[in-house]
């Protein structure tokens, strides 16, 4: 699944493995991966699985990218341009060549030096929240927030286009969780409603698909009425919303404020690898201690650290691109409006370009590809809104003669024009 779709496909859709399957002696190993007999039965049914999304035009494929391309890229989330700028990655590599390649071992073994140390009072003194504890990936770090503050007797409270590292985190919590429509801050007021016990409302800043941000204000608000915590993934809003790119809850008033938590990605605008959850000083040691993806995994590479350490440095002296990216979505948006096409107000760095069909999406992405640029696309399952679109993300080095081409390339290929 794309790493920003904001929900896996429903249960019912994916074959299930058949519980008939003859049993027999194991034939010898054929070293193809397609074995004979009993082997071959074990995994039939993906067989079965991989038609279906042939025939639903859902087959995604990898694509290696070389080291150069010719390719305009308004398809990666590096909003900042900063995973090649040479300050990040030779911080990256003084990092590794310091520390090591890896991190040994999972952060309460061996896993935590004092670069992660940094790397947390840094991100926390930033953004404006008490502490921080940061994770392997920004999947891993809602998942440790989602499970660790979701347990029994917690509400729930999800809103319907919430990533699918959220909606994980929901079904692997012991809690219960409600799902609410979009953006809806009386919805979730009224799940509240009648709550005995701990409640959690859970929602992304600034969600991935169509690029709207949420009313963070009033979410606060109604969870506050409650007696709820507000749990909101920033992974869209650091480094292109707030105060020098300090994310949408600083935009908002509410880091730091003792009943909200957020999380965030390193691999975003900061251009590195990981993730981050912020709080208040005892919600990060209550993860400490009962966040399994925390415990139990790996701690971020050196690497990683320093890079996205270099990159939150280098944006506090250019605060400016932050604003910068938004301008460049702004005008992206205001473009392809004049030209015609079906595109969402962008509020932050995404922005959405809704497509006739899932066919389509798939042809108009491949065509622009074929014009030198690359964008995303966006198609069902993984959209809770059933729309295609192609997903551009603006970037804070794209000069203005490369988002007018991008503009012309995606007019161009537009089907029906």
């Amino acid at each position: 699944m794309h790493q920003d779709d904001p929900a896996p496909p429903p249960l019912a859709d994916v074959p299930t493995p058949p519980r008939d399957v003859p049993s027999g002696a194991h034939a010898p190993r054929s070293g193809t991966g397609q074995g004979t007999g009993a082997q071959a039965a074990a995994f039939g049914w993906i067989d079965t699985a991989g038609e279906q999304r042939r025939r639903a035009g859902l087959v995604r494929t990898l694509r290696p990218r070389p080291v150069e391309s010719t390719l305009l890229d308004l398809a990666s989330n590096d909003y900042l341009g900063l995973a090649r700028h040479p300050e990040v990655t030779r911080g990256a590599a003084q990092a590794a060549h310091r520390w090591g390649a890896g991190a040994t071992g999972s952060r309460l073994v061996s896993g935590s030096t004092e670069l992660h140390a940094g790397l947390e009072a840094e991100l926390a003194e930033f953004c404006g929240f008490e502490a921080a504890l940061v994770l392997s990936s920004g999947y891993a770090a809602n998942l440790a927030a989602v499970t660790a503050l979701g347990g029994p007797g917690t509400l729930i409270v999800s809103d319907a286009g919430n990533h699918a590292s959220l909606i994980d985190g929901c079904r692997l919590a012991r809690g219960r969780t409600v799902v609410v429509p979009h953006a809806d801050p009386d919805a979730v007021r009224k799940s509240l409603d009648g709550h005995d016990g701990p409640a959690l409302a859970v929602t992304d800043a600034v969600f991935s698909v169509d690029g709207d941000a949420a009313p963070l204000r009033e979410a606060a608000a109604a969870c506050r009425a409650h007696g709820a915590a507000l749990l909101v993934d920033d992974a869209h809003g650091l480094g292109v919303l707030g105060d020098g790119g300090r994310g949408a809850l600083h935009a908002a008033g509410l880091a730091g404020d003792a009943d909200v938590v957020a999380t965030a990605t390193l691999s975003k605008s900061l251009g590195s690898q990981g993730g981050v959850v912020l709080g208040p000083a005892r919600v990060i040691e209550h993860l400490v201690n009962t966040a399994r993806t925390f415990i139990f995994d790996t701690g971020l590479a050196p690497a990683a650290a320093g890079g996205a350490r270099t990159a939150l440095r280098l944006l506090r002296r250019e605060p400016e691109r932050a604003s910068r990216v938004r301008e460049v979505a702004a005008e992206l948006h205001q473009r392809l409006g004049d030209a015609g096409l079906a595109v969402v107000r962008p509020d932050a760095a995404v922005v959405s370009v809704r497509a006739p069909s899932p066919e389509q999406a798939v042809q108009w992405a491949a065509d622009c590809r074929g014009a030198g640029l690359l964008v995303g696309c966006f198609r069902p399952p993984s959209v809770p809104d059933g729309v295609s679109r192609l997903r551009l993300t603006a970037r804070a080095d794209l000069t203005p003669r490369q988002a007018r081409e991008a503009v012309r390339t995606v007019v161009r290929t537009a089907p029906g024009i």
